[in-house]
């Protein structure tokens, strides 16, 4: 099987300096800063017709911020919310702080998914806002009244330890999910020790799953039109992966830097360092689960067998 379906990729035009309506009271407004790893630029979001959020400022650039300006056209910034702490999202948040004058609502600094072993370090340390200020935490379930509904705090973790998704609940935009980096529709989700943490992300997924929404706005890319079948394909996708993880340590390849030669021999090389942080999610979440051992903690530079 393959992963979930990339066909809403090719739809998705990103618009570079407009603001395009997306759901009723939803405007959504995409950084320039296409990358490998953002596709066509992170997606800001401004809810609200009188009063405003604005979810996932972006990175910082000064065109991006003038297009959010020119979009809030003066209205009153009620907060600054955020799905997580990678810089994409936030590195233009204490500019927009100071122009808006609002408050920076999380549900945490960034930090790690598990504790740093001895002598670790984090891949994606630079991808981190560590020292981002949080103005108000925010808690799995909580609920923020916009003036164009009730937006529900919907606690993700898997990606980074932080995640939130926001839910409308009631209102016009009524089932719209901002689902941030935890799924998106032009690609699987990067879940890399000790940033992020597979069993984490899968929890997540199944959260997902139980939920009604009927749309989902993601951080990077086109909306998700049938949220429940597409989160069920991402599932079966990493179940496949893990299978797969399995299958190449039972055959012999005991490292990751060999599970990955075997199962993404047909990626370009340049992404393979992402391709072995995510064997290593999976890895780890094997061994936790006791089906893979380890000749020590799981890391990139263990040695694998099964149990």
């Amino acid at each position: 099987m393959k992963r979930p379906s990339l066909s809403l990729e090719r739809a998705f035009e990103p618009r570079h300096g407009e603001a395009v309506p997306v759901a009723p009271g939803v405007l959504r407004i995409t950084a320039p800063n296409g990358s490998a790893f953002t596709f066509h630029g992170t997606n800001s979001y401004l809810l609200g017709e009188e009063r405003l959020f604005l979810l996932d400022p972006g990175p910082d650039d000064a065109r991006h911020l003038a297009v959010l300006e020119q979009a809030v056209a003066g209205r009153p910034v009620e907060a600054i919310l955020l799905t997580h702490t990678h810089r994409d999202h936030t590195a233009l948040v204490r500019q927009a702080r100071k122009l808006f004058d609002a408050p920076v609502w999380a549900e945490g600094p960034h930090r790690p998914s598990r504790p740093l072993r001895a002598g670790e370090g984090n891949a994606l340390d630079s991808a981190g806002d560590m020292d981002l200020a949080i103005d108000r935490t925010l808690g799995d379930g909580e609920r923020l009244s916009t003036d164009i509904g009730t937006l529900e705090v919907v606690a993700t973790p898997g990606h980074t330890a932080n995640h939130l998704a926001f839910a409308f609940i009631d209102g016009a935009a009524a089932g719209t999910l901002f689902s941030g980096d935890h799924v998106m529709a032009w690609s699987t989700t990067i879940v890399a020790p000790p940033d992020g943490a597979m069993a984490d992300y899968m929890a997540s997924l199944d959260k997902l799953m139980a939920r009604s929404d009927s749309l989902y706005l993601p951080g990077h890319g086109g909306e998700v039109k049938r949220p429940r079948a597409f989160v069920r394909a991402i599932k079966a996708h990493r179940l496949i992966r893990e299978a797969a993880i399995v299958a190449a340590v039972r055959n012999g390849d005991d490292s990751v830097a060999a599970i990955v030669s075997r199962l993404y021999r047909d990626t370009d090389p340049k992404l393979h360092g992402a391709a072995g942080l995510s064997v290593l999610a999976h890895l780890e979440d094997l061994v936790r689960r006791g089906q893979i051992l380890a000749d020590g903690p799981p890391s990139l530079g263990a040695r694998y067998r099964l149990a």
